[in-house]
């Protein structure tokens, strides 16, 4: 079949609408009818290169047996929602009519990762930054005579996707397209990382640094999980704002700034969590961020840092000797099969806020809009709606 999808060609590109060919879907996969598809800074990171390998570390991760990177030309996206269209032979968890939101990393359920809780870091996972199907290693998705990667093995910026079942999650059709769009990963990310993620106790003091579409959520679920204080450190004033709508109990323009705020909140103790959620992770975010955590606690990295960065600063004696932890976590450490139902209960409840997340709605065509407001920071999340 044939749709309208946004195309990147490359680092530094901007995105191209245009039409794309989709092969039917094959056997253990999903053809969605896309409804709504969340901008999501990830996908920003393939238009800077933050998330493209350099050469030398694509040598390295060869020598390793890493299986190459395919990026380019892609379609972008990898949070959205919609309808089921067409199943291919042997799938089982839906069927055509079905609404369904999606996981950004897929989730098989079998492999060891899964088996032992952690599917953030499923097998299947490591696969989709490719133009192959997860499924089978053929392709399905092209224009012109050029095969498409699609972004997280989904590429939601398109009429219609084909994905594998592993990565669509059945939603009830009482709720709205937008929330279960933002729930692919944005607000979930954001949640677990706030709350098991980093370990959030009642009465901690958190600090979270950089309160975008993810960072917003740590907030979020960081005073549902109890902490006392939530510190939300941000550059810009109306996302200052925003975090304290969604709970921030103090706020922040800067890491600096926030030392004598939190020296006072903590009586000199410092922050039990720092959650590090900024649009790109830079190296000199760390060890100011490590300095504000307190002897035995947890400094979590969400955000993404540049593929290459292999040297930051650390002041290892502290580390040691205050006992601290350092921690990496993908998808907040959650499982999108129990998180998406689970979320999407509570806003329902009227114990999370999504629809208050929106801040802008876009065509397709305006995806370049889209973006520019994302990077000039006017906007929490915007989504695509489609016709």
């Amino acid at each position: 079949m044939k749709c309208q999808a946004a195309i990147l060609r490359g680092v530094g590109s901007d995105w191209e609408v245009g039409e794309i060919t989709l092969d039917p879907p094959h056997e253990g996969e999903v053809l969605v009818k896309m409804a709504v598809a969340g901008i999501c800074h990830t996908d920003e990171h393939f238009t800077t290169g933050d998330m493209v390998p350099t050469a030398d570390l694509t040598a390295m991760m060869a020598a390793i047996g890493a299986p190459p990177a395919e990026y380019f030309p892609m379609i972008g996206g990898h949070e959205g929602a919609g309808v089921v269209a067409e199943v291919g032979p042997g799938v089982k968890s839906v069927a055509p009519g079905d609404h369904v939101g999606f996981s950004f990393i897929p989730a098989c359920g079998t492999c060891r990762w899964c088996v032992s809780g952690m599917s953030y870091i499923c097998d299947k996972g490591a696969m989709t930054m490719s133009k192959d199907m997860v499924t089978d290693g053929t392709r399905r998705r092209h224009v012109g005579d050029e095969d498409l990667m699609a972004l997280s093995g989904l590429g939601t910026f398109s009429e219609y996707a084909v994905v594998s079942e592993d990565s669509v999650i059945k939603i009830d059709e009482s709720v709205p397209f937008e929330a279960a769009s933002l729930v692919s990963c944005g607000v979930t990310t954001g949640w677990g990382s706030g709350t098991v993620g980093v370990g959030t106790q009642p009465g901690d003091t958190v600090v979270i640094v950089g309160t975008g579409g993810v960072g917003i959520n740590a907030v979020q679920g960081a005073r549902a999980a109890g902490a006392n204080a939530v510190i939300a450190v941000d550059p810009i004033d109306f996302k200052r704002d925003t975090a304290k709508f969604f709970g921030a109990t103090d706020t922040s323009p800067s890491l600096e700034a926030a030392f004598p705020l939190v020296q006072e909140i903590t009586n000199g103790v410092m922050a039990d969590r720092v959650v590090l959620t900024p649009g790109v992770l830079n190296a000199d975010l760390l060890l100011p961020a490590l300095m504000l955590t307190r002897k035995g606690g947890t400094c979590l990295m969400t955000a993404v840092p540049k593929m290459e960065l292999n040297i930051v600063p650390m002041l290892l004696s502290d580390v040691l000797f205050s006992c601290k932890t350092v921690k990496g976590l993908l998808y907040g450490g959650l499982n999108p099969r129990v998180s998406t139902p689970m979320l999407l209960s509570m806003y329902r409840d009227g114990n999370l806020k999504l629809d208050e997340l929106i801040t802008r709605r876009y065509r397709l065509d305006q995806i370049n809009d889209a973006f520019t407001d994302m990077r000039e920071g006017r906007n929490i999340r915007g989504v695509i709606e489609f016709g």
